[in-house]
């Protein structure tokens, strides 16, 4: 396949460049990596802007490191997001562009994010969902050349009704899954502080993902007669539905709660009605402030082990989640909310600070590296993020690329500071359909401007600028 040769010639041209690896001494000396994934959380979080949402515990990791507003997944599907993250290579670079290849089969020398710092001397462990099981061994073992702790997958015991989409649940923190993995983790980051090693340890919280399934006192934060529904619920004027909207089949996937004494019936076909629309929105809001709790909990256990300002800690989100704009609710798209993530770095003895610009998760993975000065196992597709956090001139316009597959076309999307440009190419390489979205003017992408003559010259430059950061996006070639 490609992508095996793809690699072993970067191993190869890059391997005789590597510096020396650090001396058993200054490992000891390196900080620890807390790396906190959260499954299809989109910026709904207070230090992103929203009045509604109560997240103390994440704003407050904020207020302390670098938040970055504008965050991009790489593609809109769990699997592929994670895997591009941590090999810091594009879907079609690392060979997984779905959920059920896996990368040991595709590309047996791919070098992950953890396996690097365990083979740099790091104690590595996982709870939870950092890599997505389906592209790895499997649950049970997840990817056992990333982590020098054998990975245990976490269980659950608390359950709601099979299929329903938002139930809330009365019972124990720790018997909701996400609570069995913090549970775990906290006795990980325990046992792994004790170590004369530094540590990488991956905490993977599986909510907001459906079900939208949490703890009652959590939705009973919020009334969801208060919630304020997307005004904007079709498709984009000048647009082509069928590259650029999904048909909720995830969603529908999932069924609304009945009425008292009503059996469990399939969301209507059409629209979703308000009221379900609110049920969902609750759902979802209850969840993300499940996880901040969580969250909280895990960080203050960080602070009481000792380790905390010798501790590099970053929180992201593997992509976003539509919750009724353009009349979805799910991910699957090259929009905006379907790749728009949360990610906050933390690092110690830096400065405070908030970073505007577009990057992309794959963009983590060389960060991470510069900061604890491991070598990179190959040439990396991201850019480092250590510019943007100290305030150092950036040496090229940043972008962020998500990128799509739908009806035999490949969808990439750009994001700049004031733009949204994509281009559908088929297999022949034939750019089938484009988009534009001035993102200042029409953040809701609203109306697609790519035949507007006053974009002419936007459409021209963005053209050339996507081609110029398309290493890796195959058929850009």
């Amino acid at each position: 396949m490609y992508f095996k040769k793809s690699l072993k010639s970067i191993l190869l041209t890059s391997l005789c460049c590597l510096p020396l690896l650090a001396s058993a001494a200054d490992k000891k000396q390196q900080p620890n990596v807390l790396f906190i994934a959260v499954d299809d959380l989109r910026p709904l979080i207070g230090a992103y802007g929203n009045e509604q949402i109560k997240t103390p515990n994440i704003d407050a990791l904020a207020n302390q490191g670098t938040l970055f507003t504008n965050a991009y997944s790489q593609y809109p599907v769990c699997g592929p997001s994670r895997m591009s993250l941590l090999t810091g290579l594009r879907p079609e670079t690392n060979g997984i562009m779905n959920l059920k290849d896996k990368i040991r089969n595709v590309n047996p020398d791919v070098v992950t994010l953890p396996q690097l710092y365990r083979q740099n001397g790091f104690e590595t462990a996982a709870v939870g969902k950092i890599f997505d099981p389906r592209n790895v061994s499997g649950r049970k073992n997840d990817d056992p050349q990333s982590w020098s702790i054998p990975y245990k997958a976490p269980t659950s015991f608390m359950k709601g009704k099979q299929k329903l989409a938002v139930e809330s649940l009365e019972g124990p923190i720790e018997k909701f899954v996400d609570g069995n993995i913090n549970k775990h983790s906290i006795k990980l980051l325990k046992k792994m502080a004790a170590s004369d090693k530094p540590f990488f340890l991956g905490v993977g919280y599986k909510r907001p993902h459906l079900p939208f399934t949490a703890p009652k006192q959590f939705f009973d934060m919020y009334d969801p007669a208060s919630f304020t529904l997307e005004s904007f619920q079709t498709a984009p004027a000048n647009s082509n539905a069928k590259y650029i909207l999904n048909n909720n089949g995830e969603m529908r996937s999932y069924k609304p709660t009945p009425k008292p004494g009503e059996k469990i019936k399939p969301y209507p076909k059409g629209p979703f009605s308000e009221a379900h629309q609110r049920e969902l929105i609750h759902g979802y809001y209850a969840a993300v402030t499940f996880v901040d709790y969580l969250v909280g909990n895990l960080i203050s256990e960080l602070e009481a082990t000792g380790e905390a300002d010798n501790t590099i800690i970053v929180l992201w989100g593997d992509h976003g989640f539509h919750l009724g704009d353009h009349g979805m609710w799910g991910k699957h798209t090259t929009m905006e909310q379907a790749n728009h993530v949360p990610l906050i770095i933390k690092v110690p003895g830096q400065k405070a600070t908030i970073y505007k610009k577009p990057v992309g998760l794959m963009d983590i993975y060389p960060t991470l590296a510069e900061l604890n000065k491991l070598p990179a196992p190959y040439e990396l597709q991201g850019d480092s993020l250590v510019p943007a956090m100290t305030g150092q001139k950036e040496s090229k316009q940043p972008v962020a690329i998500s990128q799509y597959k739908r009806v035999g076309a490949y969808g990439y999307s750009m994001r700049t500071e004031k733009y949204r440009y994509t281009e559908w190419l088929s297999k022949t390489k034939k750019v089938v359909y484009r988009d534009l979205y001035d993102m200042e003017k029409d953040p809701g992408e609203t109306i697609n401007v790519i035949n507007d003559e006053k974009y002419k010259d936007v459409v021209d430059n963005l053209a050339a600028l996507l081609r110029a950061n398309g290493k890796g996006l195959q058929r850009l070639k």
